[in-house]
């Protein structure tokens, strides 16, 4: 039994070794098949999604304004922002005593170079301008690197409560004029609509003169017009942002409670929660809700601590709150 099995066994192998010897030959007599190119990873995949979005602001050592709210906020959304200050101060405006240093040259600099290394931007979004001169600066900046698909937000800082701020003058007002007409949004207060449209300012408004005055302002070249801190008739605890959007022509309002505190920097951080929105996607009644609401959090978040209301509203608090969704949606749509 066991010699048959180890005959047959050997039987078995060299039948087996004769196959392999015959696939072996014909295997020689084909042409090798082409290896398949080397695995590449996608190019796409790694390449970075991020957006860049420069902000045009001042720095400010203390106050939670311009660029010391622009870039948390903006940077908490996902966004790359890339720094083209305007001035660096001690601490903002509203203080009684401040130091202002004008980079007026250095902002020319500053483009020059990006110039050179062919920069690109996916948005444009201006703030405190120091000086009649650095608004033409941005002007010529806007003109040479935007593209056709990118956005340029202008907040038109100049005043508030019916008056200029320090250092505004006349013809400041006049070169923002010429700047919020390369502008795809723009975003004053009462003071900066009326401002911008030559006419003098009203505490209260009606629905139809505001919707004018929204209309107007765009006509002159922004699509969308978002005029904040309007109030509201018959409830001093009431405030509402009004916004017209001259695709559709739709006009949307939102309002929220009014807190009797004033923090610098809202109009700042308001702005740069619409344009990180907007950046996100989001539509521009959900976009004014969330900076709205972003803004009350803020507030309250602040408004409960013995504390310099100067520094501006606690932001580390609250910037969690950008990654969270929309809890209420309170825009309506005016008719």
């Amino acid at each position: 039994m066991a010699d048959n099995y180890i005959e047959n066994q050997y039987e078995a192998y060299l039948a087996r070794k004769a196959a392999w010897e015959q696939e072996k030959k014909y295997k020689r007599k084909q042409p090798s098949a082409p290896k398949p190119p080397a695995q590449q990873p996608c190019r796409q995949l790694f390449k970075g999604h991020g957006k860049k979005v420069v902000a045009v602001h001042d720095l400010s050592g203390i106050g939670r304004v311009s660029l010391m709210a622009v870039i948390p906020i903006l940077s908490s959304m996902g966004l790359q922002v890339c720094p083209l200050p305007t001035a660096i101060l001690s601490n903002h405006t509203q203080y009684p005593i401040y130091t202002f240093l004008d980079l007026s040259e250095e902002m020319k600099r500053i483009i020059g170079k990006w110039r050179q290394l062919d920069m690109r931007f996916d948005a444009f979004y201006t703030g405190y301008l120091g000086s009649p001169q650095q608004a033409q600066i941005v002007e010529d900046f806007i003109q040479r690197f935007r593209r056709p698909d990118d956005l340029v937000v202008v907040d038109p800082v100049m005043g508030d409560n019916g008056n200029l701020y320090k250092g505004i003058t006349e013809e400041m007002v006049t070169e923002m004029k010429k700047l919020i007409c390369l502008a795809d949004i723009i975003t004053p207060n009462m003071t900066e609509l009326f401002r911008l449209l030559d006419q003098p300012f009203q505490e209260s408004i009606t629905d139809a003169a505001l919707k004018q005055a929204l209309k107007a302002l765009s006509d002159r070249g922004p699509s969308i017009v978002i005029v904040t801190s309007v109030p509201v008739q018959g409830d001093p605890h009431s405030t509402s942002v009004y916004a017209y959007n001259r695709f559709g022509n739709r006009y949307w309002k939102v309002t929220c409670p009014y807190l009797p505190a004033h923090y610098p920097g809202t109009g700042d951080t308001f702005t740069s929660v619409i344009t990180g929105s907007l950046m996100q996607g989001d539509s521009l009644p959900i976009a004014l809700d969330r900076a709205t609401q972003f803004i009350l959090q803020g507030i309250r978040a602040t408004f409960g601590y013995e504390y310099n209301h100067l520094e501006g509203i606690m932001l580390e608090k609250v910037l969690h709150n950008l990654d969270m969704p929309i809890q209420v949606s309170s825009y309506e749509l005016v008719e």
